[in-house]
């Protein structure tokens, strides 16, 4: 913690409520659009806040709205309440009770700070009406865009949000303007050679040494065609191929992410795929198909907001709490599409004690450390009361 920690620090009342609710949140984990016991825990909270809210049933997010003043400006504050596939290693007395499902990504802890701002705002209204938007499927099916078409932007003039990381220990927040994390795209090739028995290599065009070669070869369209100074990956994550130890394989799958923060980065490294899948194909008398989907554009904090979210991180943290990036994420976030419609700004908050060993997101042994909730939850007042003050 920093020296800020006295400032940060909520009522043992307030905190005892946050940590019940981030591990009821945790322990009952749910796939990307079946958040239903999550959207019911999260609805009770709205109601004990008496703050009206919409929910469409299985699959959608939650949108609350606390009116102050018809026709005054509004700020939105969001959440996920999606958790990653998965089964859960912390053995924490909170683990998972659903099988395949575990809270890898911290999504519980976000949706508690929010709910916390949503306490604190309702005891002492700020000047400007509060959206706060719990969305669906952040992990995997992109909710965000689900939560546009379904009003949940109407009348609003900002956006902001936060995600916990073991990259800064608990009491800093990360703030930066401008791009903070990657583009991310998905790709899948399909290899079609000739199946055969093993003992007879040269009746068979095998599918499992071309995947092979595509591997190895892939792995240089970053090392070796692409500027170093501008961040990239490419990553091969899943390998199928193969039906028995004697036969040669016909076919083969290769399915993997890209990752870039610059669009001429990004365009040279789809033409790349599809060029050594090509000449792969020639050069091993195959078919090669590469298909390229894509993924959630790079989060771009606006100016403005970012100012605000700065001043909202002092009041919370002090000077100490700040914390800078060097350089972009590589990973990727669906608030993107919401700054695609509005100005907003995307922090991170430390949530690691001094002496843990740093846990990567979407381990199945990921935790936080707990003091981060009331830190998150006085965030986002604090970024609704500088939101009021720059109007």
């Amino acid at each position: 913690m920093t020296n800020a920690e006295s400032n940060t620090i909520a009522p043992k009342e307030e905190l005892a409520h946050l940590i019940k609710l981030r591990r009821w949140f945790h322990q009952h984990a749910e796939l990307s659009f079946h958040e239903v016991e999550t959207a019911q825990r999260i609805i009770e909270e709205l109601d004990r806040l008496e703050l009206p809210y919409t929910y469409g049933g299985e699959g959608e997010g939650i949108v609350a709205r606390q009116i102050v003043t018809e026709g005054a400006p509004t700020v939105a504050l969001r959440a996920e309440m999606d958790a990653l596939p998965g089964n859960e290693t912390t053995g924490a007395d909170y683990s998972s009770i659903h099988e395949g499902a575990v809270h890898a990504c911290g999504h519980g802890a976000h949706m508690a700070m929010v709910l916390g701002a949503a306490a604190r705002l309702r005891t002492t209204p700020p000047a400007v009406n509060v959206t706060y938007v719990f969305q669906p499927a952040e992990e995997n099916g992109g909710g965000s865009r689900r939560m546009i078409r379904a009003g949940a932007l109407d009348d609003v003039q900002a956006i902001f949000a936060g995600h916990v990381t073991h990259e800064f220990v608990t009491g800093r927040i990360m703030i930066a303007e401008g791009t903070v994390t990657s583009q991310s795209d998905r790709f899948a090739i399909e290899i079609l050679g000739k199946g055969g028995h093993g003992a007879r290599p040269h009746e068979a065009i095998d599918a499992v040494v071309i995947a092979g070669f595509l591997i190895a070869a892939i792995q240089t369209l970053v090392s070796r065609e692409i500027n170093p100074l501008h961040p990239s990956v490419v990553t091969i994550g899943q390998v199928h191929a193969g039906t028995a130890a004697n036969v040669i394989a016909e076919e083969a799958r290769l399915e993997g992410s890209i990752r870039s923060t610059r669009p001429d980065v990004r365009q040279h490294i789809h033409d790349g795929l599809r060029r050594m899948g090509e000449a792969t194909a020639l050069l091993h008398n195959a078919n090669i198909i590469v298909r390229i989907d894509d993924g959630y554009p790079p989060v771009v904090n606006t100016s403005a907001e970012t100012a605000i979210a700065r001043r909202a991180a002092l009041d919370t943290v002090g000077e100490a709490g700040i914390a800078r990036m060097e350089h972009p994420s590589m990973g990727s976030e669906d608030f993107s599409y919401y700054l695609h419609e509005v100005p907003g700004c995307f922090v991170r908050f430390g949530a690691r004690m001094a002496d843990w060993e740093p846990v990567p997101l979407h381990s199945p042994g990921f935790d936080i450390d707990e003091r981060v909730l009331p830190i998150g939850a006085q965030y986002f007042e604090h970024v609704v009361r500088e939101f009021s003050g720059n109007r």
